[in-house]
């Protein structure tokens, strides 16, 4: 599956450092990526029926600042990304709108698509879809089997495969609840602690065996379709392999999501799935987070039919630090729109205070945490001060426009 259009980012004097994000697992800061070499990602990608509201936009903003922060520090980068193309969501809304959920699927990625693009997000080398990965699922699957890791459900009219997880603690780690809390978060995130016939409640589903009027693809292990957790797990060894760098989604994937992922991927090879978490805040409106059920969803695609800026947008997105959680409201994009206005302005003077402490500061804040916040701040300040007529370097506007656009993704 075609990713969306590529980015071209500019190269700016000098290097950027290593770089630090706080890794949900040990709950501290640590250094991803090697110092040389290539930097190995995997972002979980969109289920598409709803694509692209203002949370996903900012968890693939929030991405693409570490993927933009490698690039500077002379890394090369290995990017994948899966969608999730068939699952339980996207055939409840496919039936719900009468719509034949292929094609719900192929709408939706190529609206993710042009919205990632207008939000100039540097792609992964692709997209891996699940219709397309259904054979690396089932050898994965065949795999953890010869391992004695799955168990087939009997005397249940669908007999489905589950993976064994006999040690729930290890699942737990850094999140800070405990194993009812865990249960009942697994239940709510489309888990099923309480079937009966498992062997363990936290046990995750790998193989869904067909249900009337669901698609179902021949396999080993039955007719049926892959689990949400396998999915990823297999996609992300086979285009990474395993202790890759950095694991990447919303923070509603840090319980149960990724650490199935990554429970699966260790039965196998004994090495870690990825060797840091990282997850994004929650976005919210008028006092609630942004979900499918409420229907409380802004889409980008609509912002930017209304005529706003994408890099309008993509500021708005960048003013919160990736790890909080914010609420969106009209005034943040009002603030975002005068905050690019006055930096074209800025950066339209023949002259300007010196750039190089910009770049710096800049790239010493996104190398902490991606602290993006702290980045536009230096920015503005500098912006405030060429608009003052104080500085006459000739060439600080035009790198400040690149280093701005390299490093923040925002085009002046």
């Amino acid at each position: 599956m075609r990713s969306w259009a590529g980015v071209a980012v500019p190269e700016l004097p000098g290097r950027g450092g290593r770089v630090e994000v706080f890794d949900t697992v040990t709950q501290r800061l640590r250094p991803v990526g090697p110092e040389h070499g290539e930097a190995r990602l995997y972002a979980c990608g969109i289920t598409p029926y709803d694509a692209t509201h203002l949370g996903h936009a900012f968890t693939y903003v929030s991405v693409d600042l570490l993927v933009r922060a490698w690039l500077d520090a002379g890394l090369g980068v290995r990017y994948a990304q899966n969608v999730t193309d068939v699952d339980d969501p996207l055939l409840e809304r496919a039936e719900a709108t009468g719509d034949d959920w292929r094609r719900l699927a192929t709408e939706q990625i190529q609206l993710y698509r042009s919205d990632l693009t207008a939000l100039r997000v540097v792609p992964p080398a692709e997209l891996t879809g699940v219709v397309d990965s259904i054979e690396l699922v089932v050898a994965l699957i065949e795999r953890l089997r010869h391992e004695g890791r799955v168990y087939q459900l009997s005397g249940d009219d669908y007999p489905d495969w589950y993976f064994a997880i006999p040690d729930p603690a290890p699942l737990l780690r850094g999140l800070g609840i405990d194993q009812q809390q865990a249960q009942e978060i697994f239940a709510e995130r489309g888990g099923d602690p309480a079937r009966p016939g498992k062997r363990g409640p936290f046990d995750c589903l790998v193989w869904r065996a067909e249900r009337p009027g669901e698609p179902a693809w021949n396999s080993s292990l039955g007719r049926g379709r892959p689990g949400w957790h396998v999915e990823c797990t297999a996609i992300a060894l086979d285009r990474l392999g395993p202790a890759f760098d950095v694991q990447a989604g919303g923070s509603d994937l840090a319980f149960p999501h990724h650490p199935m992922c990554a429970a699966e991927a260790t039965a196998l090879s004994g090495e870690p799935f990825a060797t840091a978490f990282l997850h994004t805040g929650m976005v919210g409106l008028d006092g609630a987070k942004m979900s499918k059920s409420l229907g409380n969803l802004v889409f980008v695609s609509q912002l930017l039919a209304d005529g706003r800026d994408p890099m309008a947008v993509r500021l708005v997105l960048l003013a919160q630090h990736y790890r909080r959680d914010w609420e969106y409201n009209s005034h943040l994009l009002a603030q975002a729109e005068w905050r690019l206005a006055h930096w074209r302005e800025a950066c339209a003077r023949p002259s300007g205070p010196a750039a190089a402490p910009v770049l710096a500061q800049v790239r010493e804040a996104l190398r902490t945490d991606l602290d993006a916040p702290s980045a536009l701040a230096v920015i503005d300040q500098w912006a405030s001060a060429a608009l003052a007529g104080e500085g006459t370097d000739d060439a600080a506007p035009a790198l400040v426009a690149d280093l701005t656009d390299a490093l923040l993704g925002v085009a002046l």
